[in-house]
């Protein structure tokens, strides 16, 4: 099967964000379609269209991504380990699922704990 293109791989990494638990969404900075979990974002797409998508990683998975062609260390955030991927050459559909939803686990850790109950992401 092969890889969806354009819009439509653009509507399935939208629908995977939107798919995920207690997920807002927002247009931040003019253009910036962000998604957030528990207010803080995970997932920021062009609110225009086209392809370009960033979310947050790892520090060990940062530097890995960056090394790959077509993903960039994000603009402003990279020192948060952000990345942004320029082309849909540069990540398989799957994978871009994947790491998306990396992300939003990542960035929900992150919320204090009773917003975590709240959320139902914390099971202790």
């Amino acid at each position: 099967m092969s890889e969806p293109r354009g819009d439509k791989r653009r509507e399935s990494l939208l629908k995977a964000c939107r798919g995920l638990p207690h997920v807002t969404e927002d247009v931040k900075w003019g253009n910036d379609l962000v998604f957030s979990i528990g207010s803080k974002m995970f997932a920021s797409f062009d609110s225009r269209e086209g392809v370009q998508f960033g979310f947050k990683t790892t520090p060990e998975e940062f530097e890995f991504l960056v090394s790959r062609p077509g993903i960039i260390p994000a603009p402003y955030a990279a020192r948060f380990h952000w990345v942004r991927v320029e082309s849909a050459d540069a990540m398989p559909l799957e994978n871009a699922k994947k790491y998306l939803e990396a992300s939003y686990r990542l960035v929900g850790s992150t919320l204090s704990k009773k917003m975590q109950r709240e959320l139902g992401l914390l099971y202790t």
